[in-house]
């Protein structure tokens, strides 16, 4: 049987990949589950973001009561979508009204910006507490929040340049995200961007495609941050050249 610490890599992966998730709520008046689709990010630590509207029904739901659940399907177009990863996510949700979380899930979803500051539109934050995993046969682990989340301690200072490490990346590292994509990740050539990063690792995409690249080691600065993602990019370039 898989290490604990084996799934729990395996079921922070999927969340970090996650575009998108269906978020079950408490409905009111019924007192029933309601499921819905919404798109997601995900905050440095790793918790679920989600950007929805007054208006729809499961806003109305957390208003009431924040208790919610998140599922993430990775299975993909697997022929037997059972034997694919997935996890649910346990919490309750809390609204959020600025700085990183609106960020990342912008930097995640660029078109979101076209309404995001609608009055009615507001971003939200899963507050974890537990997590049920399933990786497939034999592969079923419940999880507590510490074993999803990065601890952000002592990261201060590379939260406050995360923004200015990921313009940076974008604008005259391209070619170095483009390798991460295909010599770590096996991703199809293309324009992959850093949307995100944090101590464990950083996330890039490509359109609706999203990438996991994780760090040799802990990163809390800048200048670690740069120093990893220099040895990455030095690695992907041997790793891309003929022997």
């Amino acid at each position: 049987m898989p290490a604990k610490a084996e799934i729990a890599a395996d079921a922070r992966t999927l969340v970090r990949r996650a575009f998108k998730g269906s978020l079950a709520t408490i409905d009111d008046p019924t007192g029933y589950p309601y499921a819905s689709l919404v798109t997601l990010a995900t905050d440095m630590a790793g918790a679920p973001i989600f950007l929805i509207s007054t208006l729809a029904r499961h806003t109305r739901n957390l208003a009431r009561d924040p208790r919610a659940s998140v599922l993430i399907d990775g299975s993909g177009d697997q022929a037997d979508p059972l034997q694919g990863a997935r996890v649910t996510l346990r919490g309750r949700a809390e609204k959020v009204e600025d700085g990183e979380p609106p960020r990342r899930f912008l930097a995640r979803h660029p078109e979101a910006a076209f309404y995001a500051d609608f009055p009615d539109f507001a971003f939200w934050r899963l507050s974890l507490e537990d997590a049920h995993y399933i990786g497939g046969f034999g592969r079923i682990f419940d999880l507590d929040a510490a074993d999803l989340l990065v601890s952000l301690d002592g990261a201060e200072a590379l939260i406050a340049a995360e923004p200015g490490i990921i313009a940076h990346m974008n604008d005259d590292h391209a070619d170095a995200i483009a390798l991460y994509a295909l010599a770590f990740t096996g991703g199809d050539p293309g324009p992959w961007r850093m949307t995100g990063i944090d101590p464990e690792g950083c996330d890039i995409a490509l359109g609706t495609d999203a990438r996991r690249i994780l760090f040799a080691e802990r990163v809390t600065t800048p200048q670690g941050a740069r120093k990893e993602l220099v040895r990455l990019a030095e690695e992907a370039r041997a790793t891309a050249e003929p022997s």
